[in-house]
């Protein structure tokens, strides 16, 4: 996947700007706009969405310590990115905002399970640990799927504009 210049520029763009809008809603825990974005990036650019993704993810271990509550991150965001490759390419307008708003809360409410397996083997859990440890996490993952849900409203909207960027020569 050969990047061009204008390219290479938007993605760290938006790479920074998902970290920049994770950091500013801190204070609401699990409210963010990182899978709204992940979805919006992978239905404009597709394969080459990993790299803003992966900005994000880099960015967030710079500046949050690279530490076993980031592992999980080098693979947790690829699995909705992944989910979002698998949707039609050309799904009915009337549709896609809706779909886009579910699959962004059903990650949101399956974070926590999505977790668990990094959990289990940094720290030695066994089947009821982990279980223990996905179960205590469920009232945080019922918030993150609400408010992506939420927040998935912005989908198709980001869409538009990431959309009219790549017209722009």
């Amino acid at each position: 996947m050969k990047l061009k210049v204008k390219e290479i520029t938007v993605f760290a763009m938006l790479g920074a700007l998902i970290f920049a809008l994770k950091k500013v809603m801190e204070f609401a825990p699990n409210v963010h706009l990182v899978g709204v974005f992940i979805i919006a990036m992978t239905v404009v650019y597709r394969k080459k969405a990993l790299y803003p993704l992966y900005i994000y993810v880099f960015l967030d271990g710079l500046f949050g310590g690279f530490s076993t509550w980031w592992i999980p991150y080098l693979y947790i965001w690829t699995v909705l990115w992944g989910i979002t490759m698998l949707l039609p390419k050309n799904m009915n307008p009337k549709v896609a905002p809706i779909i886009y708003m579910i699959v962004c809360a059903l990650h949101g409410f399956l974070y926590g399970t999505l977790y668990a397996p990094a959990q289990a083997l940094l720290f030695n859990l066994d089947f009821n640990g982990t279980i223990a440890w996905i179960v205590a996490g469920l009232p945080y993952d019922l918030i993150h799927g609400v408010s992506n849900f939420i927040c998935g409203i912005l989908i198709v909207p980001i869409i538009t504009v990431l959309k009219k960027i790549e017209k722009q020569t």
